[in-house]
């Protein structure tokens, strides 16, 4: 199997140091994770996690099930790219000098669907979401008129075919416990113990 781009979410208990011991279970398997963004989800008190890599199915898998061993773990999903909409945002400052100077910058503004966000002197910064070729491609497009700074943000991703994580929560909710309830034989002898 070859690898892809998988975007894994994680429904999770807001808890401190969730980050890290999912960060580990990447880091333990030699795993780049290209991008994470957390975020409070649609329900409050659960917060969601966006997780990019690269990985073969089989590996995003084992991952997910691994992910959803930990306590405060209520969920982990993971699709391709098809299976949802997703931006990122990107800013770039640039000398206000050259934006000024030249017209063919406002041009390439406006096919990138970008804006300015802050005008100063010195600098001007543009802001724009998409894709990664798309936030590339206007980095591309401004590196001649001299780009001072550039960031991306991380991925967020809604999955296409969810009807909200607030849907399953309700039917985890309603599940009975199973009826072959496995008895802990340590507590059973303590017990035996105190009653003799």
């Amino acid at each position: 199997m070859s690898k892809q781009e998988y975007t894994i979410t994680v429904y999770t208990e807001n808890q401190i140091g969730l980050l890290n011991r999912i960060a580990i279970i990447f880091s333990r398997r030699k795993i780049n994770i290209e991008s994470m963004n957390t975020s409070p989800s649609e329900i409050e008190g659960i917060h969601r996690f966006t997780i990019v890599i690269n990985e073969t199915e089989d590996v995003v898998k084992k991952l997910c099930r691994q992910i959803e061993k930990q306590v405060e773990v209520l969920k982990a999903y993971f699709n391709q790219n098809d299976e949802i909409v997703w931006q990122e945002l990107a800013l770039y400052k640039v000398s206000t000098d050259q934006i000024v100077e030249k017209v063919k910058v406002e041009r390439l503004l406006r096919k990138y669907g970008a804006r300015a966000v802050v005008i100063r002197k010195d600098y001007t910064v543009f802001e724009t979401t998409g894709h990664r070729e798309e936030t590339d491609g206007l980095l591309e497009a401004l590196e001649p008129y001299g780009v001072i700074e550039f960031v991306r943000s991380a991925r967020v991703a809604i999955i296409n075919a969810s009807s909200g994580f607030h849907e399953k929560l309700k039917e985890f909710e309603h599940i009975e416990p199973g009826e072959d309830l496995v008895e802990n034989e340590f507590l059973n002898k303590q017990n035996e113990v105190f009653t003799m």
